[in-house]
């Protein structure tokens, strides 16, 4: 059951064409029968009630197929979300293209979209250290627009060129949330923290040499970040951090 079944259920009730008992039984099934076993995978097309966002497909360790099954599964639930997959390999992203022409496919990022993006309400600003950080911040920016924000992006303007990021600061207030991607030291967080009083979402990334530790260096700064407000996700968790800021973005959007 989605929240378009559940309206439904409502109406009927109110309308008088469902009875009260009915209806409570309706309700009661409804986390139990709200998943699609394909023997491989149980499908959760209840989560989009539960929690307002639909389920994604971690592609990662999944064969070709059984992500094209997924996917099929999920674009046939109900709801009106979009279905998604992250971190697809290149024969994986391949394969969907073939089964799915009319995917919107992000290929750096490694994730697709089935189906056409809600109507946007908020905005999420995506501001990136680097270019090697693309792939993650591209996750970001993907997931925050199909989780139903409006989306801008903020390229290349690590802490090594202060001047380019103070040159984007109006687009940094502006925002609703801010999702700030960043290897290395991870500075940058820390850096737009000091700037606006938006809300950030900060991502660090597994780019940079030896002593980054695989990200471990970014991760730590960011969550000793003395700039306040600023939340921390795992490491190359641009997914995470793109459902945080959509929702975030959405509620500010709504008032």
């Amino acid at each position: 059951m989605d929240a378009e079944e559940l309206r439904s259920l409502l109406d009927g009730v109110a309308a008088g064409t469902t009875s009260v008992e009915a209806a409570a039984r309706d309700l009661a099934a409804a986390p139990f029968a709200g998943f699609t076993d394909l023997g491989f995978a149980k499908l959760d097309h209840h989560r989009g009630l539960r929690t307002g966002d639909p389920e994604v497909i971690y592609a990662a360790g999944k064969t070709d197929d059984q992500v094209v099954a997924l996917l099929t599964a999920l674009q046939q639930a109900p709801g009106g979300r979009p279905a998604m997959a992250t971190r697809l390999t290149t024969s994986m992203v391949a394969r969907v293209r073939e089964a799915f022409p009319d995917a919107t496919i992000d290929e750096i990022a490694g994730c697709v979209v089935l189906g056409a993006m809600p109507e946007p309400r908020g905005e999420v600003v995506v501001v990136s250290a680097g270019t090697s950080d693309e792939a993650v911040a591209g996750e970001a920016a993907l997931v925050a627009r199909a989780f139903g924000a409006g989306v801008r992006r903020v390229c290349d303007v690590g802490v090594a060129g202060l001047h380019r990021v103070l040159a984007e600061r109006d687009t940094l207030a502006e925002a609703d949330c801010l999702v700030v991607v960043a290897g290395m030291e991870g500075a940058l967080p820390s850096v737009v923290g000091g700037l606006v009083g938006t809300p950030i979402v900060a991502v660090p990334t597994s780019v940079g040499y030896g002593a980054s530790f695989g990200g471990i260096a970014a991760l730590l700064a960011m969550l000793n970040s003395c700039a306040p407000g600023v939340t921390v996700v795992n490491i190359d968790n641009g997914f995470g951090a793109g459902v945080f800021a959509a929702r975030v973005a959405r509620r500010s959007g709504a008032r």
